[in-house]
C-alpha cells in the first residue's frame, strides 16, 4: 500500500477530487496548508503598501491506495492538477506498513 500526498493549488481541488472519485477512490483527506518552494512566495499590494507573502496557501490531498492502483492515481492527479505554471505543486509517495480501520479492526487492504 502507498500513501499519496499531493500539494496542489486551491482552485484545482474540485477538479482533482472529481477525477479521483471518477477513478474509484472512495476516501481522501484534504487539508489547507501554507508553504513555498521554487515559487518563493510573492509580493502583493494592500491599501497602497507592498508586502511579501512568504508562504503561499495550498491544498494537501492525502490518499491511500493499493500498490497496483498507484500509477493510475498519480496520472489522474497530474492530469487534473496541472496548469503548466510555476507553483502547480508536488506529489509525494510513501510506503505504508499497516492500515487499521478503527471501527471494525480490519487490516491493510480490507481497511481501505
Amino acid at each position: 500500500m502507498k500513501k499519496v500526498e499531493a500539494i496542489i493549488r486551491h482552485f484545482k481541488l474540485e477538479e482533482v477530487k472529481n477525477a479521483l472519485t471518477d477513478h474509484g477512490i472512495q476516501g481522501m483527506t484534504v487539508t489547507e496548508v501554507r508553504g513555498f518552494g521554487r515559487q518563493k512566495g510573492h509580493t502583493e499590494m494592500y491599501r497602497g503598501t507592498e508586502y511579501t507573502v512568504d508562504f503561499v496557501p495550498k491544498i494537501k490531498i492525502e490518499v491511500v491506495v493499493a500498490d497496483a492502483e498507484l500509477q493510475p492515481v498519480l496520472d489522474t492527479i497530474l492530469r487534473a492538477a496541472q496548469t503548466g505554471q510555476v507553483g502547480d505543486g508536488k506529489i509525494f509517495v510513501a510506503d505504508l506498513c499497516q492500515v487499521i480501520r478503527i471501527r471494525t479492526g480490519e487490516l491493510d487492504q480490507d481497511a481501505l
